[in-house]
């Protein structure tokens, strides 16, 4: 069996060690890896040996390259595991690695998921569910997710909305009011608001318009509709524009309001 003739201390990196066997370099180890196998000059080593600290020493490296990567930021398991697969680690590797972060408390999703959940609904205006879809993305199991989201609570939820609502009001200001409403349905749909919030937070907002509003919005869509049709003349850009506005969510009267006291 080959004998360890020297144990050298790496130049760039003074935890790990390279191991020469019967006079040639053979391999190299973390220093944990050279106490636990209690590695040293003249011991011999069987095949079986290498191996098995060759193994150890992988899981040593996979683990280290764990905690770099979690020191900026909480992990979850699976950003985990994608990541040491990435850095193409061996699966088995990976397993003992999770493993061991667990035992070192370097990993628990719970954890992760209620601070995900805080850092979401303090820095940002999502809704639940685009946050549980996120924390589906990242791994986090179902219980996980519902257990966090209990820190978002509804109030919360509706002072959230209802600055989402503020926002989409003032940048549509010239929509009519049935678009209006569509587009604010839409715009809580879509940043994971569910129905009941979004009726609480439309209830606690004024986005009704009153008839001068109503008439100044349909003044803007019509002479932008009036542009995309002036090719056409008569009946047929009449009903052209009726349709354009009616689309818009106008009402007809209003719409024949228009038609008679604009001659575009």
């Amino acid at each position: 069996m080959p004998i360890i003739t020297k144990i050298s201390i790496q130049k760039n990196n003074s935890e790990r060690y390279n191991i020469f066997l019967d006079g040639e370099y053979a391999f190299s180890v973390d220093e944990e890896v050279l106490a636990r196998f209690q590695l040293t000059k003249g011991k011999e080593l069987s095949d079986f040996d290498i191996a098995e600290i060759d193994y150890e020493d992988d899981i040593r490296k996979g683990v280290n390259t764990a905690i770099h990567y979690l020191s900026y930021r909480m992990r979850s398991e699976k950003e985990v595991r994608d990541y040491l697969k990435q850095k193409e680690i061996n699966e088995m590797v990976i397993q003992e690695v999770i493993h061991k972060l667990y035992n070192l408390k370097y990993l628990n999703d719970l954890e992760f998921a209620v601070a995900y959940v805080r850092t979401q609904m303090n820095t940002t205006k999502k809704g639940p569910g685009t946050i549980k879809m996120e924390l589906h993305e990242k791994g986090i199991s179902e219980n996980h997710i519902n257990q966090a989201l209990q820190e978002y609570s509804k109030e919360q939820q509706i002072e959230h909305a209802k600055a989402l609502l503020e926002k989409t009001i003032k940048q549509n200001k010239k929509l009519s009011e049935k678009s209006l409403k569509q587009k604010l349905d839409q715009t809580l749909l879509r940043k994971g608001f569910d129905i009941e919030t979004i009726h609480l937070a439309l209830d606690e907002i004024d986005f009704k318009k009153d008839e001068s509003e109503e008439w100044d919005a349909i003044v803007e869509q019509g002479e932008k509709a009036h542009r995309k049709l002036q090719k056409y003349s008569g009946y047929e850009y009449e009903q052209r524009m009726k349709q354009t506005l009616y689309q818009k969510g106008f009402p007809m009267e209003l719409i024949e309001k228009f038609l008679q006291e604009y001659s575009l």
